[in-house]
């Protein structure tokens, strides 16, 4: 049989040259600046009106930051989104940019004038601020040449930054709108607050944590007035205003409404009741703590108790007598021992595990705290954004999530927007010399002389305007006109509430009550292959560039987006991201194999292909098919397994084998179309998730001059070919069988083998070239003697392996495995035999008994005609 060509040539704007590895180093940086300044992620509001617009916006990481498995996986997904919507014809816009993530950033300039001996009150304000735009515009934005590197197809022209001049001006501008309407508005109120930071901190920078304190029982009053409540934070008892029991706990009932006495205090506060109290949690009775404990607030708002604050804002105690002056952990063994003293603790329990909250930022335990600060008034706000969902407005991916959304957005507290820093946007609020206040908008002065809220705005207030202010909002502009609302947000669940619940907020607000996005697709967090949470801690964080670095960019991309089932915590490991590489190679060695070969993309494909031409034609429109719809409903864990197999399996190791006997005799035209075909739609499939890879190889194959812009594939159901798909079904169960009594008679893969092949009137005679291909079956030569035979797809498959295997250990090893299989099928009928077995057994358990009763008869079959075919000896 004559071989395919190793040496031919291509058609004119082909590249045959392509070298014999695949090195991402090589191709990924190249291929992206020559997208980047070729224009082609920039999207133009006024091109081709008749094409449909499509939006989306990155989530702004902060310009403290640095590419982490999230970032790689959030990116990854919005990436394939929109290259795919580009390739469908969409004008297509992808706004990327950065958060001045206010209180990380201050942390890290204070860092370095630390090491200058320098605090920012050396500076001042002004000088502060100034001393930040410098580190940001030397140091800040690092994430955005990683994100270049991991091959975002974002429109660089439009890099927005939530403190440049046009986000400035959209913060001035809704905050003005919000506060004239009543919905910001100044109180004291209990929020978060780092006693290292010296910051209200919003619910989202705090992280909770299991630690273990300590549960402290203490008897208040004393007498029949005596009552025990327990705490973990005996030092803010110094600030009880009341204790609270449910209203219909008769054990306290005549205590409702009387005074007890306080410990160490010499005050004597009221007992009250109060619905929120459970009296079936520890003694039924709790302290109540109105300035340092959210819930107490609520408590004490509502029976009218005063608010004691009993520290300051560094956590240092300020209440009168021996406690003072102390810090907060000082203060809380100093207050337990002196209670003991007094013989008022009842239990002591240590270790006691609860949950802690930290700043996000300096891991400092966040101390409630009672504070003048600046507020939303989000109820209207909030039932906006919930209806928006409910009615169909906005729909969430994975649809189960929605009420994760409803729980938090039916019942949102009013949120705390002012942050104790000098870095952000500072809250437009002046005040005049007898109190007045006024809240000019943009472009208007305050009066001579008044006084600037020393505050500035919680930085989630700028990235909930992210949407539009993107756009060009406040003005009406073209962008907002064809890309507003965006098309899909895509975030982790973790910050549903956070962020997203915001944006939906502030969106539906200033855009006159038009949804900041259609559709909500949510991913899971990465972790490793255990399923585990990566953390330092855990030593099992994975640096994405050192992935990228080592793999690439689109075998990264790969790994995470074949992990990434809607809504789903993505698992990840070293030896997958080898596998996405391999999977990488895989593709380059099929194309450059193709291209020697002469496939092209010229012409009509042949109007009568063979059998296996017509088999991966019909296979490749059913997996466009399956991929787009997958894709559609943002499930690209199996849109990758779809992708993956059809290109390893089907066309790689069948396909291409069975072409190489095609492209050596008078079809080789026809296969070198068809070759072309697949190679051509298969990696315009797959160039969302790896588009570096896939520009290479379909520019070589094509002579094309970009894959970005080429149009997605359409499936055409008139390709399905059902006869052909059964025919190459059908030679792979023969090659299979055969493969596998190979390796049975334990002979090497690449072993080739003199075998005769009896075909009856089987239709897969015509494939005989292809099989022998496959199988590694010579032909039988004089004095050929079959020392094996098996029966497969109506061919009798007769081998000569004199010599090639050992005969006594094989029917050794066999006759073991025969016999372990009789005695499973003795154990599962007898079991099936068994009428109280079969009357108490579940369904599923007789189920997978007769499915191992079926497994093991099929064993002892194939086990025997693998011994009656041994050679004799």
């Amino acid at each position: 049989m004559t071989q395919p060509s190793t040496e031919r040539g291509q058609e004119a704007g082909a590249n045959v040259d392509l070298p014999t590895q695949y090195r991402p180093a090589d191709v990924e940086g190249r291929l992206y600046e020559r997208w980047v300044s070729a224009g082609l992620f920039t999207a133009d509001p006024g091109r081709d009106p008749g094409r449909p617009g499509y939006s989306i916006v990155i989530p702004p990481p902060n310009v403290t930051g640095s590419l982490h498995m999230g970032h790689a996986l959030d990116h990854s997904i919005q990436d394939a989104l929109v290259r795919r919507r580009r390739m469908q014809g969409y004008e297509a816009l992808w706004v990327p940019g950065m958060d001045h993530a206010g209180i990380a950033t201050q942390n890290v300039v204070e860092r370095e004038l630390a090491k200058e001996g320098l605090s920012r009150h050396d500076l001042g304000r002004e000088a502060f601020v100034e001393r930040v735009w410098k580190w940001k515009a030397e140091s800040g934005g690092r994430i955005l040449g990683q994100m270049r590197r991991l091959g975002d197809s974002v429109d660089w022209t439009r890099e927005a930054f939530t403190m440049d001049d046009d986000r400035a001006r959209a913060v001035r501008t809704i905050f003005k709108r919000l506060f004239d309407d009543g919905l910001i508005y100044r109180a004291e109120r209990i929020i978060n607050w780092c006693p290292r930071c010296l910051t209200a901190l919003s619910d989202i920078e705090v992280e909770h944590a299991d630690r273990d304190g300590e549960l402290v029982s203490i008897r208040y009053g004393s007498g029949a007035d005596e009552i025990v409540v327990a705490t973990t934070r005996a030092e803010t008892m110094l600030g009880d205003t009341a204790v609270a029991v449910h209203p219909d706990d008769a054990r306290y009932a005549h205590l409702v409404g009387r005074e007890i006495e306080l410990p160490l205090t010499g005050r004597r506060i009221p007992v009250v009741a109060d619905e929120h109290v459970d009296p079936e949690f520890g003694t039924g009775a709790v302290k109540v703590t109105p300035a340092h404990d959210p819930n107490d607030f609520e408590i004490g708002r509502r029976h009218g108790l005063p608010s004691l604050s009993v520290m300051d804002e560094r956590g240092v105690v300020t209440a009168h007598g021996p406690f003072e002056g102390l810090d907060r952990f000082e203060a809380r063994p100093a207050v337990v021992a002196a209670l003991r003293e007094q013989g008022r603790i009842v239990k002591e329990i240590r270790p006691y595990e609860h949950s802690v909250g930290h700043c996000q930022r300096c891991s400092t335990v966040v101390e409630p705290r009672v504070s003048l600060q600046w507020f939303v008034k989000v109820e209207p706000l909030a039932r906006a954004a919930g209806d928006a969902v409910r009615d169909g407005r906005v729909a969430i991916h994975p649809p189960e999530m929605a009420a994760r959304y409803f729980e938090w957005v039916d019942d949102m507290h009013d949120w705390c927007i002012s942050r104790q820093l000098w870095w952000g946007h500072r809250i437009p609020v002046w005040y005049g010399p007898d109190g007045e206040v006024v809240c000019p908008g943009p472009g208007e002065e305050p009066p001579a002389g008044w006084t600037q809220d020393t505050d500035v705005l919680d930085t989630w207030f700028s990235s909930a305007l992210w949407p539009f202010s993107t756009l060009g909002w406040p003005d009406k502009t073209p962008e907002l006109e064809r890309f507003y609302p965006t098309s899909v947000l895509v975030t982790g669940y973790d910050i549903l509430f956070f962020w997203v619940a915001r944006m939906m907020m502030f969106g539906l607000y200033a855009m006159d009550g038009v949804e900041p996005f259609s559709t909500i697709a949510l991913h899971g967090m990465v972790r490793d292959q255990h399923g585990k949470k990566m953390s330092k801690s855990f030593g099992n964080v994975v640096d994405p560039l050192d992935w990228i670095d080592r793999y690439g960019a689109d075998a990264t991309r790969f790994t995470l987006l074949r992990g990434a089932n809607p809504g789903g915590d993505v698992p990840v490991a070293e030896d997958w991201a080898q596998g996405s590489r391999n999977f990488c190679n895989k593709l380059w060695n099929a194309t450059r194999f193709a291209l020697i070969n002469g496939a092209h993309v010229r012409g009509d494909l042949p109007a009568d292909p063979s059998t296996v031409d017509a088999w991966i034609l019909s296979r490749l429109h059913a997996v466009i098919a399956e991929v787009d719809a997958r894709l559609e409903s943002f499930d690209f864990a199996k849109a990758c397994e779809t992708l993956y197999h059809f290109a390893w399996d089907e066309v790689c190791d069948w396909y291409v084998e069975l072409a190489k006997v095609q492209l050596a005799d008078e079809r080789a035209e026809a296969t070198r179309r068809v070759l072309g075909e697949v190679l051509d739609q298969l990696l315009r499939l797959l160039h969302p998730v790896v588009p570096h890879v896939t520009e290479e190889l379909w520019t070589s194959l094509t002579g094309a001059e970009t894959i970005v812009t080429a149009p997605w594939p359409a499936a055409d159901a008139g390709r399905a070919d059902r006869a052909a798909e059964a025919a190459v079904e059908s030679l792979q169960r023969l090659v299979t069988e055969v493969r596998r009594f190979r390796a049975d008679q334990g002979l090497k893969p690449g072993q080739r083998v003199a075998a005769a092949l009896e075909w009856g009137d089987s239709p897969l005679a015509a494939h005989e070239e292809g099989v022998r291909a496959l199988l590694r079956l010579t032909a039988p030569g004089e004095g050929f003697t079959a020392t094996a035979s098996l029966p497969a797809e109506g061919v009798v498959v007769r081998l000569d392996t004199a010599g090639a295997i050992d005969v006594a250990a094989e029917r050794k090893r066999l006759d073991k495995d025969l016999a372990a299989a009789r005695k499973e099928v003795d154990q599962a009928r007898r079991k099936l035999g068994n009428e109280a077995f079969m009357a108490k057994a579940p369904e599923a358990v007789v189920a997978k008994n007769r499915e191992r009763l079926a497994q093991a008869e099929a064993a002892i079959g194939r086990l025997e005609s693998q011994l009656a075919a041994l050679p004799a000896g």
